[in-house]
């Protein structure tokens, strides 16, 4: 006979707060990467925390990544986490609205040594620069940009994206808000989208993961 089923010898646990912030803060991070994140306070630029850069720099080297883009370039911390992850050859390309930011970035790239054949950095409209990029030609596509235009940046990654590479989508969490069923804000409501167009698509395997505002992955078959 079954046993009844007792919630308190459930396996499951509802992780707190604490715990979250131990989890984001496990692995050391860098200098570069800390200097990165506070020239994006300084400047009002996007800032990922310590647990989403280390778990870019894991997936980059998991899969071998040689050839990555991302949508939202900021003042480089995701780069950098990708830099850590890549091998000697692997080369970056780099799109943001803001070219301070970038300059910003291209600096702190410059600083670890990292040539210029590594990394391309292109100002201007994401969805117009994604348009001129060559199909299939990339191992991991990173959305971070305008989260009104996620759910174009994710058709586009679709494109781009080898067989076998990864769609990461940034803020899938969304400062609490993608949970909360009455929360309609323009943004939520497209990242959303966003996130039931990645569901909805077969030939990808996904994970939704707690670490900063929520990276969605998205593995090609």
């Amino acid at each position: 006979m079954t046993a009844p089923h007792n919630p308190k010898n459930s396996p499951s646990v509802d992780l707190d707060a604490s715990s979250l912030v131990f989890a984001d803060d496990f692995v050391p991070m860098s200098e570069a990467i800390r200097e990165a994140r506070d020239q994006a306070v300084l400047m009002g630029a996007p800032q990922l925390s310590n647990g989403s850069c280390s778990t870019l720099t894991m997936l980059t080297r998991a899969i071998g990544a040689q050839a990555i883009v991302e949508v939202g370039s900021a003042t480089g911390a995701s780069g950098l986490a990708f830099f850590a992850g890549m091998g000697d050859s692997g080369v970056l390309t780099s799109i943001d609205p803001q070219s301070q930011w970038q300059l910003e970035a291209r600096n702190a790239f410059l600083s670890q040594n990292i040539p210029t054949r590594r990394f391309r950095l292109i100002p201007g409209l994401p969805l117009d620069v994604l348009n001129n990029l060559r199909d299939s030609a990339y191992d991991l596509v990173f959305i971070n940009g305008d989260k009104l235009e996620y759910v174009e940046y994710f058709a586009q990654a679709q494109r781009l994206l080898r067989p076998g590479g990864l769609i990461v989508i940034n803020d899938a969490l969304w400062h609490n808000k993608i949970a909360d069923p009455s929360n309609e804000d323009d943004e939520t409501v497209i990242i959303r989208e966003a996130l039931q167009s990645v569901t909805d698509t077969e030939n990808l395997t996904t994970a939704l993961l707690p670490v900063g505002d929520g990276l969605l992955v998205a593995v090609s078959g």
